[in-house]
């Protein structure tokens, strides 16, 4: 869904983005327009006034939104969405709640990988998962993928860490009589300064860290500053999680890397055990940013499964629920093969005899 509509000049159609030609393209005459060509349009509000709208004065821009009486929800709209489904657990919902306050990134990743790169994915994510239940992934369920921004604070900070790792080497030889093993135990110590760019934290608590953590890294050289127009077609999640809220969770993946990085360059040993560590972080800077997320969330047996694909460079994570009766019927029909091979050998070797 979009934020904000834009028109087409030549038929008055609305303008949705397309994530593969980086253009606004209307999809009944194919005309098709960049950035700068729809801030030249004649529009009753361009990106460029919406922008200098908000920043004067957030409290003008308003938007549709809704909570999901299923999972709590706060989804934003744009103002012509009278039914939808909510992207996290399916439910249907009427918009009639009005939504006004803050709403300013300050850059944007637009999506690169269309709807169809995402069905392709899910579709191609079932191979192999004998066990998954046959109508988890149907074609009903596929439809409902969304693309969203998701609302992230990219860290930048400073990060000072010392470890103390032992360490050992093992030598192993054998004489005429005896094998002999030797050990050499060694204290190895670490320390260093380093500097982390754009670490991110995802700002809001619907969706799961660990999913978000693991459709990671994005390519933030295409980050653009942020115009509501590439919002066009798609979904957008309210942050509801602060900068001060989550700077210590940044502070802590800032400092578990370079703890790790210490311990990595202890090198030449057969063996390691971490013995202490300690680091500390400053921030830096902080930005608020929008990152591009395919989303599909199946409700299956009062579970709610999160399948989900990084919007730029399409790199998938999942979990799925697994069919009791496929793990029964393929042990039984294990069971029944095992056995038929069993009674052949033995037919064989009594006919042999």
């Amino acid at each position: 869904m979009s934020v904000m509509d834009h028109k087409c000049q030549n038929c008055s159609a609305k303008l949705v983005f397309n994530p593969k030609k980086q253009k606004w393209v209307c999809d009944y005459c194919g005309s098709e327009y960049g950035l700068d060509d729809l801030k030249k349009n004649n529009e009753k509000e361009t990106a460029e006034n919406y922008i200098k709208k908000g920043a004067k004065k957030a409290s003008n821009i308003s938007y549709n939104s809704y909570n999901c009486p299923d999972c709590g929800a706060e989804i934003i709209m744009d103002e012509n969405t009278s039914v939808t489904e909510c992207v996290y657990c399916g439910n249907t919902a009427i918009i009639m709640e009005r939504l006004v306050g803050e709403f300013k990134p300050e850059q944007i990743i637009p999506f690169k990988k269309d709807k169809s790169d995402a069905i392709n994915t899910f579709l191609a994510y079932k191979k192999g998962k004998i066990f998954m239940p046959k109508d988890f992934i149907s074609k009903k369920n596929i439809e409902k993928i969304s693309g969203v921004y998701i609302p992230f604070y990219l860290y930048d900070m400073d990060t000072s860490a010392s470890v103390k790792v032992e360490a050992t080497k093992v030598k192993n030889w054998t004489d005429r009589e005896y094998r002999y093993k030797r050990t050499d135990y060694f204290d190895a110590i670490r320390s260093g300064d380093m500097s982390f760019s754009k670490i991110p934290t995802d700002a809001s608590k619907k969706f799961p860290d660990d999913i978000m953590d693991s459709i990671e890294p994005y390519d933030y050289k295409e980050l653009v500053d942020f115009d509501a127009s590439y919002m066009s077609d798609f979904l957008s999640e309210k942050y509801d999680l602060t900068d001060d809220e989550l700077k210590d969770r940044a502070k802590k993946r800032a400092e578990q890397t370079a703890i790790q990085e210490l311990v990595d360059d202890v090198s030449g040993y057969d063996f390691k055990t971490l013995k202490y560590s300690s680091a500390n972080s400053v921030i830096v800077s902080s930005k608020y940013v929008l990152l591009p997320v395919w989303m599909l969330n199946v409700k299956y047996n009062d579970t709610i499964y999160t399948l989900a694909m990084n919007g730029q460079t399409g790199k998938f994570i999942g979990n799925v629920p697994i069919s009791k009766k496929k793990i029964a019927i393929f042990w039984f029909e294990l069971f029944t093969i095992v056995s038929l091979i069993v009674i052949a050998i033995s037919l064989v070797g009594y006919i042999v005899k």
